[in-house]
């Protein structure tokens, strides 16, 4: 089985939750040549990241070529509760995508 390329976190603090995210993924602009061969090395980025807490959308990001190779990603949002669950997506532009979730704590 591969290795999991999100590592999740979410923490609850007066009924505001706090999700912190680590990505792993190359994050490709395809400005960079290859300094052996001099080619161009191809675009591979994510282009869309989604949060959800039970099910509903709180967080949707839409990324490009410039976020760094892997990224963090942090944010809050209200009404979480203990035991809540969080989920968090991304898919790149190259039709890679993965999830992962967490129960808040």
């Amino acid at each position: 089985m591969a290795k999991k390329s999100i590592r999740l976190r979410a923490s609850n603090k007066g009924g505001v939750a706090t999700v912190k995210a680590l990505i792993t993924h190359p994050m490709e602009t395809g400005l960079r040549k290859n300094k052996k061969t001099g080619k161009k090395i191809p675009a591979h980025f994510i282009q869309t990241v989604s949060g959800k807490h039970n099910g509903k959308e709180v967080i949707l990001c839409e990324w490009g070529g410039a976020v760094s190779k892997n990224p963090y990603l942090s944010f809050q949002f209200a009404g979480a509760k203990k035991g809540d669950s969080v989920e968090l997506t991304w898919s790149d532009n190259k039709g890679g995508s993965e999830s992962a979730s967490t129960k808040v704590r």
